[in-house]
């Protein structure tokens, strides 16, 4: 008679159950790596976008500073040659003294007879109508010769403005004309004069 091979059973089973159990295992790792790179991402994508607006942010007030300097460089260096003028030795100063129409009106005018360039300083003139601009003159000879229309800036003695070049000047006057300036001055609104 044969022999019967006995096999025990449970053996095969538990076999599977520990390679269905390391799947398991492995599937949850796998997944919770998914997640936790998800929510990295998640947040460098925040980290990354946050730096970017504070960048555009830096690089807005960059510009802005770099506008601001540029200004107070020019201004300063308007400065710098007003100064230069007014301590040259080269420039001579005329007083210019309120008329009867306007009193308490003063101004004066600083003139290079070498390179005939001419300068306004402001002190004091009546605020204009509407439509009118300070226009000065130089008077050679008894004639006017038109010096230049004055800014809004160097009307309110806000600064020094360089005039037209005058060939040679015995006095010089202001009058109020038209925007723009006229080809003779208007001797009833003269508000300053001054002679060498």
């Amino acid at each position: 008679m044969a022999e019967t091979v006995v096999r025990p059973i449970s053996s095969a089973p538990v076999a599977e159950e520990t390679a269905g159990s390391g799947f398991n295992w492995m599937m949850a790792a796998s997944v919770a790596l998914l997640v936790l790179s998800a929510a990295a991402n998640l947040i460098l994508y925040n980290r990354w976008k946050d730096s970017e607006t504070q960048l555009v942010a830096l690089q807005t007030d960059q510009s802005r500073v770099a506008s601001t300097m540029q200004a107070v460089e020019k201004r300063l260096g308007t400065r710098t040659q007003e100064l230069a003028v007014l301590r040259s030795e080269q420039f001579r100063a005329v007083e210019l003294a309120g008329t009867p129409a306007a009193p308490k009106a003063k101004a004066r005018v600083l003139y290079n007879p070498a390179t005939k360039a001419v300068y306004v300083d402001v002190r004091n003139l009546p605020a204009l109508p509407e439509g009118k601009q300070y226009q000065l003159w130089a008077l050679d000879k008894g004639k006017p010769v038109d010096a230049g229309m004055l800014a809004a800036t160097t009307t309110a003695g806000d600064s020094l403005q360089q005039m037209k070049d005058i060939a040679s000047a015995e006095a010089f006057a202001m009058t109020v004309e038209p925007a723009g300036g006229s080809e003779n001055p208007t001797l009833s609104t003269m508000t300053v004069l001054g002679k060498f």
